[in-house]
């Protein structure tokens, strides 16, 4: 490994606080979905139907595609810190950031 490709703490810290962003946000919109869908479930079993199955796949798809997007491709203050912690010892471990 030479000098020159590897990144600096600055770079490191930037990079590691922007994906553990990346993932809280992704666990937000988890929760968010997960809330919303249980009320709108209530809501269409109340009214004796079925139609809250069609937002829930909707919006699922969305949030499976973030999902893919935050964790795959991309590789709460105390949930953030430790997921920055987590990102900056694998970008310290590894010299290509992405």
């Amino acid at each position: 490994m030479s000098t020159a490709t590897r990144l600096d703490d600055d770079t490191l810290e930037r990079l590691a606080r922007r994906r553990a962003g990346a993932k809280l946000g992704w666990y937000v919109h988890a929760l968010v979905y997960l809330c919303v869908n249980l009320l709108l479930a209530a809501l269409s079993t109340m009214s004796g139907g079925h139609w809250a199955v069609f937002p829930a796949l909707g919006w699922g798809i969305g949030l499976a595609v973030h999902g893919l997007v935050t964790f795959v491709v991309s590789g709460g203050a105390g949930l953030h810190e430790r997921l920055v912690q987590q990102e900056r010892r694998r970008l310290a471990l590894q010299n290509d950031p992405w």
